[in-house]
């Protein structure tokens, strides 16, 4: 018979990590093959500027914290080694790192994850870490509303010299 202990403590564990799932804009899982100490202390650091955590958990641990969230549909991701992304103020940022990682490292890969309560595929986050970032793209809206305004500013002004000129002429 399992140590009441033991039990105690992984129930704990599973409490926890529902609890940071909860309340997570992106629940990321990742393979962590062949992955080193020091690049581990890189995506982390990385991953703390955006707020976000990456943790190593047991795949039961994993499992069982998905059902308490009563989020399904993610069985094949907590297969293997795997690590746990978990964004909490959003979630673009933290897919981007991740990926840009699994650019530079052949055998790291994305399973799958949440985003905003929502399953994806690797695919699908794939996806959405390509998009541009919210910045980049709050600045391309400005810069296209710029130049139709512009535009529009021009029209109008070429209207009021040909109404001058009609009403010199």
């Amino acid at each position: 018979m399992a140590n009441q202990t033991i039990i105690k403590q992984k129930e704990e564990e599973v409490n926890a990590l529902a609890e940071k799932m909860k309340d997570a804009k992106l629940i990321l899982f990742a393979d962590y093959r062949g992955i080193n100490v020091e690049d581990v202390t890189k995506i982390r650091a990385t991953l703390r500027k955006t707020n976000s955590e990456y943790k190593i958990v047991k795949n039961n641990i994993s499992r069982r914290a998905l059902e308490k969230c009563g989020i399904e549909g993610l069985e094949t991701a907590v297969e293997g080694p795997t690590a746990v992304i978990i964004g909490k103020d959003e979630y673009l940022e933290p897919a981007k790192a991740i990926y840009e990682y699994t650019k530079e490292h052949d055998f790291y890969k994305i399973k799958g994850g949440v985003v905003e309560g929502k399953v994806m595929t690797a695919e699908e986050i794939v996806t959405l870490a390509k998009l541009p970032s919210r910045e980049t793209l709050i600045g391309m809206l400005a810069g296209g509303l710029l130049g139709t305004i512009s535009k529009f500013a021009v029209a109008i002004d070429q209207v009021r010299i040909q109404k001058e000129n009609a009403a010199n002429a």
